[in-house]
């Protein structure tokens, strides 16, 4: 229509969701269907956060608040920043908003101007290069190595330096890759940025709880203590905590940056939901048994999930450090026909085909910047997966 602006024209809807909706088209009809296609915990939000949260409706904690967060839980953040990161911040340095994801938005539109560019690795999180885009910057993608579980090089970030480059934004653990960079890798790419004072760091570390293995998580400003004055340090409780309909982002970084996130915060949502701030509040200061638990569970699927999909004819699922998806190459099925005869053309055509044929949703690789892939997300039951499993390998056997 003519009157839309011309920044929506530069935004995909999220294919994430597009996927998810349509699985929940199909089983309203009443198909038998099986969605891996959403980043969600299936489980509930622990008991003494909801406890937290009831609290503040009954004791009357439902008025606007600070723009971006009451003290109690900047402190809070504060708190868990030094003990787990190693990170000083003051109050002053925190931002608090509606999930992660206004966080990443306000921080681009409080900063870019046209013509700036933003490295993403690639495969990226779909919202990645769409926020970009609407804050009027350029993504600029650097492409991870598969033979590096989807990775970068400090050799592939160097090239992609430009004079224009104002962030580069990181994600240890990914989505969708779970790839973890370990702190020798993430020291190599930080050398590279101290090379390089005009760009700023982003770093998304939502997935940080999510690592197996004895994998040991570690954010920029960390290991490079340097680049902590140019970078902004991004977390949140969604996915540490299931707490994803709450929608609490946060990030810490410098005053400046942090003020101009605020002054675009105070024109768009003002304060985040004032209950959800008080439950992230128990959150991060109550019992931590959840994540303990909540990652036995996930390290246990994600085992699961990589040992069934690579006894699918054509499909090859390396082994992820952390987060809840896997990341499988479909390379060896492009070309053939399903079944149904449905010709198997791309990553989007084979997600489709598994979809309709077999009743199990994923989200294609294209949607993440890199094919021919497909999505995983093995936040739900063992007993989902190996039937979800058992589906996708009926379907590649029967690939001609």
């Amino acid at each position: 229509m003519a009157f839309l602006s011309d920044s929506l024209a530069r935004v995909k809807p999220s294919p994430t969701v597009a996927m998810t909706g349509k699985a929940a088209e199909l089983k309203a009809a009443g198909r038998d269907i099986i969605s891996l296609s959403a980043g969600e915990p299936d489980f509930d939000t622990p008991q003494n956060i909801k406890d937290a949260g009831a609290r503040a409706i009954t004791e009357g904690r439902t008025k606007y608040t600070t723009v971006d967060g009451i003290a109690e839980l900047k402190q809070a953040i504060c708190d868990k920043f030094a003990r787990e990161n190693g990170l000083s911040y003051t109050q002053a340095q925190i931002s608090v908003s509606s999930g992660g994801k206004q966080v990443l938005f306000n921080a681009f539109m409080a900063t870019l101007n046209p013509g700036d560019e933003v490295i993403i690795p690639t495969p990226y999180w779909v919202s990645y290069p769409d926020m970009v885009l609407i804050g009027g910057g350029t993504p600029v993608f650097v492409q991870g190595n598969p033979e590096m579980g989807y990775k970068i090089t400090p050799e592939a970030l160097e090239a992609a330096i430009t004079p224009q480059t104002k962030w580069f934004l990181f994600n240890s653990p990914s989505n969708p890759s779970g790839a973890g960079y370990t702190r020798a890798e993430l020291k190599a790419l930080t050398d590279v940025l101290m090379r390089h004072p005009h760009v700023w760091v982003m770093t998304d570390d939502m997935y940080e709880h999510l690592v197996f293995d004895g994998f040991e998580f570690c954010t920029p400003a960390e290991v490079e203590p340097a680049l902590y004055d140019r970078t902004l340090t991004v977390n949140g409780v969604s996915k540490a905590y299931a707490m994803t309909g709450w929608r609490i982002g946060y990030a810490g970084g410098p005053v400046e940056l942090i003020t101009a996130m605020r002054k675009m915060q105070s024109q768009s949502t003002s304060n985040p939901c004032t209950i959800s701030q008080w439950a992230a509040v128990e959150a991060l200061n109550g019992p931590q048994d959840y994540i303990r638990d909540s990652r036995e569970a996930f390290h246990r699927r994600r085992d699961l999930v990589v040992a069934g999909l690579n006894a699918c004819p054509g499909i090859t699922c390396p082994t992820p450090e952390g987060a809840f998806y896997v990341y499988p190459s479909i390379k060896d099925c492009i070309g053939k026909t399903s079944a149904q005869g449905t010709k198997i053309t791309d990553d989007e055509t084979f997600c489709t085909a598994l979809l309709e044929e077999t009743g199990v949703a994923t989200v294609f690789g294209a949607a993440f910047g890199l094919s021919p892939n497909f999505r995983i997300s093995y936040a739900t039951s063992d007993t989902v997966l190996t039937e979800a499993c058992n589906r996708i390998k009926r379907f590649c056997e029967g690939l001609r």
